[in-house]
């Protein structure tokens, strides 16, 4: 199997009117060349959706989790305790089953979904995680993790970007070798009047790293961000996805964060992030390193970053966003842990708070009803944000 997860940072631009435009996408990756993508137009498909307008700047931003579309533990837990033949052919039939349930899962159809609730949102920034891409190809049992998969089943971000552009389009027992790219994206709304004044991306050195054999397999995570103008004000846009596998791991990674691109206080800075640190855990309101909360603590706590949700006047929704089953048809929804988190840290003179926040993606009217297909595992956040002097 090649590489489990590796990945890319891109940042894409949608230009246009207030109801159309066009989406221009800029790889910026550690592992290929800078690569532009353009495609159509796009046509708010939901009336009402616009948040109201109030006074002094708004800025309105999003986190969304794609979800990859399936449990890519699924090839380790088959492989871990095997070796030889024995191990490459596990690992292998777990690939295809992999494959198999990405096909149930099918993005195509939860892109349509998704699209609708950007549409009806009309965020200005949205930050995205689990943007993949799923590619296969022949097992060859002596280039085991290397990634030479190369035919294409899913490019979330093409699929994506097609149905934010065309409103309502469509398209309609082995051992495989399967190879997953997973992306944070961050898109801006153009006639926003917002300017893009510089952006770029990264790794996380700290890593997840399974050991399957000779094969070390390591789930590569990172961040992509922008820097942007509203009004007189230059704020740091962020969207990264932390380790979901240990809450350790997750920390350093947001320490990393800290000492890379969120760690000017000079600087205005929003975070959106699958955190995967949990503010209602103990470990959130303790001062050790320790368990779920412990990255939310060290943002909030000892950085100064402020959880948006929190601060948003008059909600007594709990704002949890995760998660449901691996195939996505849940019956009914339960969302019970919120990991996916707006974060704000201004810097003087500038002033950041949350006037209104709203959940997507986790009412039963937001499913597929031919398939019953839910948008994603996880629930996005909308945040309507002012920004002003402080």
């Amino acid at each position: 199997m090649s590489d489990l997860l590796q990945r890319m940072d891109v940042v894409a631009r949608r230009r246009g009117s207030t109801r159309t435009g066009l989406w221009i996408a800029l790889a910026l990756t550690l592992i290929c060349a800078a690569a532009l993508f353009s495609i159509g137009t796009l046509t708010s498909r939901s009336a009402g959706g616009d948040y109201a307008a109030s006074s002094g700047q708004t800025l309105t931003v999003m986190t969304r989790n794609l979800y990859l579309g399936g449990n890519i533990d699924r090839p380790i837990r088959a492989a871990i305790d095997r070796t030889g033949a024995e191990g490459v052919l596990a690992l292998g039939h777990a690939n295809h089953e992999l494959q198999e349930i990405v096909e149930r899962t099918d993005f195509r159809t939860r892109s349509r979904l998704l699209a609708d609730e950007i549409a009806a949102a009309r965020p200005d920034l949205v930050g995205l995680q689990e943007v993949a891409m799923w590619r296969h190809g022949p097992i060859q049992l002596d280039k085991i993790g290397q990634p030479n998969a190369t035919e294409v089943d899913y490019d979330f971000l093409a699929i994506l970007l097609s149905d934010l552009a065309n409103p309502g389009s469509g398209t309609a027992g082995s051992a495989e070798d399967v190879r997953l790219t997973d992306r944070d994206v961050i898109l801006l709304r153009s006639d926003s009047g917002i300017r893009i004044e510089g952006r770029g991306g990264g790794h996380y050195t700290t890593q997840f790293k399974v050991q399957l054999g000779d094969v070390t397999f390591p789930f590569v995570r990172g961040y992509a961000w922008a820097d942007i103008a509203v009004g007189s004000a230059t704020i740091r846009f962020i969207t990264t996805h932390l380790e979901s596998h240990s809450a350790k791991l997750a920390r350093a990674q947001a320490e990393e964060l800290l000492e890379g691109p969120g760690g000017n206080p000079g600087l205005s800075t929003v975070i959106v992030c699958d955190c995967n640190s949990n503010p209602a855990s103990p470990a959130a309101r303790v001062p050790l390193p320790i368990g779920s909360g412990a990255a939310y603590q060290l943002l909030t706590k000892d950085h100064g970053f402020t959880d948006l949700w929190v601060q948003q006047p008059g909600s007594a929704d709990l704002g949890s966003t995760a998660s449901l089953g691996e195939l996505v048809n849940d019956k009914t929804p339960d969302f019970n842990r919120r990991i996916d988190l707006v974060l704000a840290r201004p810097a003087t003179p500038v002033d950041i708070t949350a006037s209104r926040a709203e959940l997507t993606g986790n009412e039963l009217q937001d499913r597929d009803p031919a398939t019953g297909l839910w948008p994603s595992d996880h629930a996005g956040v909308v945040v309507q944000l002012q920004v002003g002097p402080h």
